[in-house]
């Protein structure tokens, strides 16, 4: 960094540059670009199949060769060079195949020994119409063959895993796949064996290949010889029709390419977005998108009749709903998940506080706080992008500190940017965890042994945060008492910032909607009479509710025991709450059940009407990710008659109640939020949240695996089939002294699990580790911390 003399402002210095001429044309790049870089500046594309701009340059394929008759010193090569391996030099000149008969018949040649052994089954394979060996050969290869020899075959196709298969007679040895796997996932279980004609992908006999990225590599494989189960010879890809979007698994913010048939989702690849996923997808993100075409769908509005859900028209459903709803008198709680974009949350924030008069609103569909609550009013609602830490941060940060968040699991576009930033850029990882999980390990993160409940005091004296370090916490901290308010705490001390990951795709826009009891759109406090002027003013009513609502907790218990009538339920499943049991009570005694939906669930079984919603790839709208970074989601499926999107739905019933929602489209709801803007005025302050009692006996700690039980991993059979296996952790001491063999009990006095059991090297002792949601009937639902018994099984018992 310099500093001009006149202004005495800081100023970048611009990278030395390089001037070298490529075919007869002069170009000016930064120090150290590649030459087939270089080239594309000027407009000029050399062939290639092992290169890719986010991968590190291997010279594999040798398909870029050019002519360089001047290194810049005077002497050039005898023989053509690999492009994509050489960056430039001062007064190099390069000579492509658009100016060099020796650079175009070097390549010519590569491309006749590529297709020596290379199948011409074009019109079969997957990759056929955007394949690059096929492009390439029509645009540099020989017009016909001079091999007459027979082609090398192999079996065909090789699980490489549940969801990857693999054609090897198809592979021009890129090497692609396996630097994806080595270098960006950190997933090395396929790699290059043999030698020369011998040489193809082969995979460790006993281990598939298991990564949570897999589907990059069929993405990234320049030929057809990756391919996934889930779209393989479903269409041809000039047949889709492609539709950029973003992901809703979770608040990443992935861009997506989703590719559509016949009104019928096909497939979906990442998009290209530097800032964010740059050109990488997780599994869930690629393949999770058949959840909603099972027979449990709901497409027609439900009435309950007589004890039972019937069909009804739109009319008569609307009209038992506004009767319903008037009926509880106020008493109403609305639960809006953490699934919706913001605009679908903002219809539900405003239709709870100026149709039905309430501030008993939370998106949190989850575990939750108060502590929490207020953390998000004074830390994370009402920013922007500049104001928030971003993944550019990783890149430039020194010290990253995990507490109560895996990325891996439970944000894994965060974790690969945060490995990046690892090998790139030496960045130190800190978790504070019970053990080093696999994600963790390989961001070759420093692990703060801490069970369940300490992280708090851990987070206290951790040593080494400063400025340079951003503390990322994940939404499973709403569990452990005093650990928001020590973060906060320490960042005030130390200048470390604050990020909050959440798990779902929604949550950010659903906080800056207002979906929270204590919350009005753009972080304004129900509390400050300022802000409930600002937005009764804005949304053209009278007077706003200003007492706290109550959070989702609450309002199951409220409904349970009769103070509370009725509730307007939208994407919730009960069984993700820290307390189902009462969640269900509650329904069950709640005077009127609304529930808008996509699918039948636990929550329509007890509702008094079902009001069908439609899938996301049939809306238009946006999420806000946890940099509060909006990423458009675009209609991919238009359906010729409007579908009833949340937004649709509430501003019906708001008309039904004589009110005005105000907006009926997503354009219209994001425009009217956007001009409502952020609270100016004073946050409520992050106050000291509760501290932790020590457990007695064994302490339970879990977290979310990326493909567990959830709905959005449904009807997708490979994808499912490549979940990790359900196993319980403790440490080898603990194990010993429990006298415990391959398979265990897990119990929380409610509900027990049975599980193999891993030694775990490096863990806690008196803690066990179980997945939170391995499936649909075998999980705990007890809280982080909570004391459990760990026992043997015995054979017998197991079977």
């Amino acid at each position: 960094m310099t500093v001009d003399a006149k202004t005495s402002a800081e100023v970048t210095p611009k990278p030395d540059m390089v001037t070298l001429t490529i075919d007869g044309t002069q170009v000016s790049v930064p120090k150290g670009t590649l030459i087939i870089r270089a080239a594309e500046m000027i407009g000029t594309a050399i062939p290639r199949f092992c290169d890719h701009p986010l991968l590190d340059p291997v010279g594999a394929c040798r398909q870029c060769m050019v002519e360089i008759p001047d290194a810049g010193n005077g002497r050039g090569f005898p023989k053509p060079q690999a492009s994509c391996t050489m960056p430039v030099a001062e007064g190099m000149k390069v000579n492509t195949q658009v100016s060099s008969p020796v650079a175009k018949k070097a390549q010519e040649g590569m491309l006749e020994l590529l297709l020596i052994n290379h199948p011409l089954d074009c019109p079969i394979c997957d990759k056929g119409g955007e394949c690059p060996l096929q492009n390439q050969s029509l645009s540099h290869g020989y017009g016909e063959s001079r091999y007459l020899g027979r082609k090398r075959t192999f079996p065909k196709p090789v699980n490489i895993s549940a969801q990857i298969l693999l054609d090897r007679e198809r592979c021009v040895l890129c090497a692609r796949c396996t630097r994806f796997s080595e270098q960006i996932s950190g997933d090395p279980f396929i790699a290059l064996v043999e030698r020369g004609a011998l040489q193809q992908i082969g995979t460790y006999e006993q281990d598939p290949y298991d990564s949570y990225f897999s589907g990059n590599v069929v993405q990234i494989c320049p030929v057809g010889a990756l391919t996934s189960a889930a779209y393989r010879f479903q269409s041809r890809p000039f047949d889709l029709v492609s539709t950029t979007t973003t992901c809703e698994h979770c608040a990443a913010g992935c861009q997506l390419r989703t590719d559509q048939r016949h009104h019928q989702v096909k497939r979906r690849l990442a998009g290209n977005l530097p800032e964010v996923n740059e050109e990488w997808s997780c599994d869930k993100g690629r393949f999770g998108f058949m959840y909603g075409r099972g027979d449990d769908r709901v497409t027609r509005p439900l009435v309950r009749r007589d004890g039972v859900l019937q069909p009804a028209s739109w009319p008569e459903a609307i009209d038992v709903v506004v009767h319903g709803l008037r009926a509880a008198a106020g008493a109403v709680g609305v639960q809006t998940g953490g699934r919706l974009t913001v605009e679908n949350a903002y219809g539900y924030s405003k239709f709870a506080r100026v149709v039905l008069g309430t501030n008993n609103i939370d998106f949190r569909s989850r575990p939750a706080s108060h502590e929490e609550a207020r953390f998000l009013a004074a830390n994370v609602a009402g920013r922007t992008v500049a104001e928030s830490v971003n993944y550019a941060d990783f890149d430039s940060a020194s010290h990253v500190v995990l507490v109560g968040f895996e990325p891996e699991d439970e944000s894994p576009i965060v974790f690969l940017r945060l490995r990046k930033a690892v090998r790139k850029n030496r960045l130190q990882v800190t978790t504070l965890a019970p053990f080093a999980s696999r994600g963790t390990a390989k961001l070759n993160a420093t692990l703060v042994p801490v069970a369940p409940g300490g992280e708090a005091a851990a987070l206290a004296g951790l040593d080494g945060l400063d400025s340079g370090t951003v503390v990322l916490l994940g939404e499973r901290v709403a569990t452990l008492p005093g650990v928001l308010s020590t973060a906060t705490a320490r960042a005030a001390q130390t200048g470390a910032r604050l990020a909050w990951i959440p798990r779902r795709a929604g949550e950010v826009g659903a906080l800056e909607a207002g979906c929270l009891p204590g919350l009005l759109p753009g972080g304004r406090p129900t509390t400050d009479v300022r802000a409930r002027v600002d937005v009764a003013a804005h949304w053209g009513v009278p007077t706003l509710p200003g007492t706290p609502g109550l959070s989702g907790d609450e309002q199951f218990a409220a409904l349970a025991n009769g103070s509370l009538k009725a509730v307007l339920i939208a994407g919730v499943d009960p069984y993700d709450l820290a307390d189902p049991t009462t969640a269900l009570a509650g329904l069950d005694n709640a005077d009127f059940v609304l529930s808008i939906e996509q699918r039948m669930s636990a929550v329509t079984e007890r509702a008094d009407v079902v009001l069908p919603a439609s899938l996301l790839e049939e809306q238009a709208g946006n999420f806000l990710n946890w940099e509060h970074r909006a990423g458009r989601v675009n209609n991919v499926n238009r359906q010729p008659v409007t579908p009833m999107t949340d937004l649709r739905i509430l501003a019906a019933l708001a008309d039904a109640f004589g009110a005005d929602l105000g907006f009926r489209a997503a354009k219209q709801a994001f425009a009217d939020l956007n001009e409502l803007g952020q609270w100016d005025g004073t946050r409520p302050a992050a106050t000291r949240g509760g501290t932790h009692v020590k457990s007695e006996g064994i302490a339970l700690a879990s977290w979310r695996e990326l493909l567990d039980a959830s709905q959005g991993n449904d009807f997708e059979l490979a994808l499912r089939a490549t979940a990790r296996p359900a196993l319980a952790r403790l440490s080898p001491v603990t194990a010993e002294r429990l006298a415990l063999g391959d398979i265990v009990r897990v119990s929380d006095g409610t509900r027990e699990v049975l599980l193999p059991l891993e030694a775990t090297d490096g863990m806690v002792d008196d803690v066990v580790w179980v997945p939170m949601n391995p499936s649909r009937t075998d999980r705990l639902w007890a809280a982080p911390g909570t004391p459990v018994t760990v026992s043997a099984v015995f054979a017998d018992e197991g079977e």
